[in-house]
């Protein structure tokens, strides 16, 4: 898998969705002038939000809305015929506001820093478009970049795509006086073909507790509907058992003990190293890497982890005909449990990468 990239210096180009331009050139037509190139589009969405597009060699894409950072869209090439590209995320648009998306590929980040605080976002500025860069046409990638409200913070987020692969990465610097806690997480929603048909390998012999996830505008699931015990009729008891976990106290610890976890019943969790046992000189990290396996599809995607502490995966079970005919899982690196402390100059990083061998 090829590495990320580096960048040169270019100068920012602010994103402004509701704007209007100040010359006859739509905002995408600057961004595409700018910054477009061999395999980097930029157009403008039905909506009328700027969007980057990113098409490697052998047909892959994805699509980034540069307002607010969400990934839209990502198409591997999974079969080897022409057609052979299939949709990976689960998104929800409003009929009302068709800005209004949910799900995609997401960065959380929130301030917790106040003694006893929910947290707050702390992407509040507008995006900026900083720059892009390519590998010929098997590597592409997009980087934006925003700040906090007081500026303390400056966040570099930067979206990449390889022929069998797409990465996510943020970095934080703190650029104020004090010291700041983060809670954070990279949150996939992924789309499959049926209920009983996924599931994910890796995880044996990790701890985890049940746990809402970090509340995020672009969760199709909030943390207390996430939360909810399942609902589920006589027959689906019968078709998929009674396994909701959901009821269990947040601080119950169990360890998994299956080779595959099965995602046709409901739940929220982390799987991490319980807190206390992180005071010990050696205890045990969840995996760096997991597999997410559909299948309906007959497909398999790899799910890296990196800088992070913790993986969040959660499923809707029965609750997933609320929002449509396709199934979801909801997963991703993220640092819940313990926030991320970051003092006065330091910088932290975390990324999540998305592979496949379906070829």
């Amino acid at each position: 898998m090829a590495s990320l990239l580096s960048f040169s210096t270019l100068k920012s180009c602010p994103v402004k969705a509701s704007s209007s331009p100040a010359t006859t050139l739509s905002p995408s037509q600057t961004f595409d002038e700018k910054f477009g190139r061999k395999g980097i589009k930029f157009t403008q969405s039905s909506d009328n939000l700027s969007v980057v597009e990113l098409t490697v060699r052998n047909g892959s894409s994805l699509s980034v809305r540069l307002s607010d950072g969400l990934v839209t869209s990502y198409k591997p090439k999974v079969y080897w015929r022409d057609d052979g590209f299939e949709e990976v995320l689960y998104t929800q648009s409003s009929a009302s506001e068709p800005s209004l998306v949910k799900g995609g590929i997401a960065l959380v980040l929130n301030d917790v820093s106040m003694e006893g605080s929910s947290g707050s976002p702390c992407c509040t500025s507008e995006w900026v478009v900083k720059d892009v860069d390519s590998d010929s046409i098997d590597a592409l990638q997009v980087e934006l970049s925003c700040t906090n409200g007081n500026r303390t913070l400056e966040i570099t987020y930067v979206v990449s795509l390889f022929p069998v692969s797409m990465a996510t990465a943020v970095t934080v610097k703190n650029n104020g006086p004090k010291a700041v806690k983060l809670t954070s997480a990279i949150l996939s929603h992924l789309k499959f073909k049926s209920r009983n048909g996924s599931a994910v390998g890796g995880l044996k012999g990790c701890s985890y507790c049940n746990h809402p996830p970090l509340s995020s505008n672009f969760s199709i699931m909030s943390p207390s509907e996430a939360m909810k015990p399942d609902s589920l009729s006589f027959l689906d008891s019968i078709l998929y058992g009674s396994g909701d976990d959901s009821k269990s106290k947040l601080d119950a610890w169990t360890v998994e003990d299956n080779m595959y976890t099965m995602m046709r019943n409901k739940f929220s969790r982390v799987y991490t190293a319980p807190p206390a046992e992180r005071l010990k000189r050696i205890y045990r990290t969840p995996p760096s890497k997991y597999e997410l396996i559909d299948q309906g599809r007959g497909l398999g995607f790899g799910v890296i982890r990196m800088g992070y502490d913790d993986i969040y995966l959660s499923t809707p079970g029965a609750l997933s005909e609320k929002y449509g005919k396709d199934y979801f899982i909801c997963t991703g690196p993220a640092s819940m449990l313990v926030p991320v402390e970051l003092n006065p100059g330091e910088i932290w990083r975390g990324a999540q990468v998305i592979e496949h061998d379906n070829l």
